[in-house]
């Protein structure tokens, strides 16, 4: 909130667990009461468990599946209340490459956020149905470095990690106000996750080989997993402490995305590339 009143705008905080559907209709009651109709609604939350299937317990797939899937289901359907009646607004889905190839150690998140993709894909062709104009995208992500590193639940050896490489915070962001201002059924950021949702489509044998090899030291720091250390699964950290949106690995973590540019301005870039492609053609027809 304070960052938002820093920079000249109005902020109004709404805790909710997004897994309870009553407290997020409360929580859009009380904002459109402050502000009056809500144009634009991000589903961002989620939570995961870093640890294999055979040691993660049926509550933890439950609780995960309950926030990063049942969470998003519930804001679609609380925005869709208010924006259909209008036919205007827009949502924005956060996803991620791992709602379309899975992972190791990542059951808990993959299989959720490939259960939104599932249902986001559902909601498009009904909006269509209908001759809406109320406008979904999705935004798929790479590995970021937030702070969910620091407080996701892991039986690993070692400390979490994002997948590399790395991108930070502001990356996605500029992504995902983006997709709130175009009518983009998906974008992708970054290119590893071009690299991870193409080549699954191609080689999906290639990929559960190399994830099989690379997949459980990938996500794993050099320095031991403190066990002691409080998570997120259930309830919020209790120390009130604003842990701001960037994780510890900011030196490795990449700024920008020239991907991601040239996918926000692909008619320009498609222009240019034919256009450079047209020269060459007629520099080879000259000689």
């Amino acid at each position: 909130m304070r960052e938002v009143e820093q920079a000249g705008g109005e902020a109004l905080a709404v805790p909710c667990d997004v897994a309870d559907a009553n407290a997020l209709e409360a929580a859009a009651v009380a904002i459109e009461e402050r502000f009056g109709p809500i144009d634009v609604w991000v589903n961002v939350a989620m939570t995961a468990v870093l640890a294999e299937v055979a040691e993660t317990t049926a509550d933890e797939f439950r609780r995960v599946t309950e926030v990063t899937y049942l969470g998003a289901v519930h804001g679609f359907q609380t925005a869709l209340r208010r924006m259909l009646p209008r036919d205007n607004g827009k949502i924005v889905q956060v996803g991620s490459a791992l709602g379309r190839r899975g992972i190791p150690l990542q059951a808990t998140y993959c299989g959720a956020k490939h259960a939104v993709q599932g249902f986001y894909e559902s909601l498009r062709t009904e909006l269509r149905h209908r001759g809406s104009n109320v406008s979904v995208s999705i935004v798929q992500l790479p590995g970021l470095d937030t702070t969910q590193f620091t407080w996701v639940r892991a039986r690993t050896k070692n400390a979490p990690q994002p997948v590399a490489p790395i991108y930070k915070p502001e990356v996605a962001a500029r992504a995902i106000v983006w997709a709130a201002e175009h009518d983009r059924r998906e974008i992708w950021v970054g290119a590893p996750t071009v690299w991870t949702i193409i080549g699954n489509r191609l080689a999906p044998w290639i990929a559960e080989r190399y994830l099989a090899a690379t997949g459980f030291s990938g996500q794993q720091t050099n320095e031991p997993l403190d066990r002691n250390r409080a998570d997120y699964l259930l309830h919020p950290l209790d120390d009130k402490r604003d842990h701001g949106s960037a994780g510890p690995f900011g030196d490795r973590s990449h700024g920008q995305s020239p991907q991601l540019v040239l996918s926000m301005h692909r008619r320009t870039a498609w222009t240019t590339l034919a256009g450079a492609a047209t020269a060459a053609v007629l520099a080879v027809a000259r000689r």
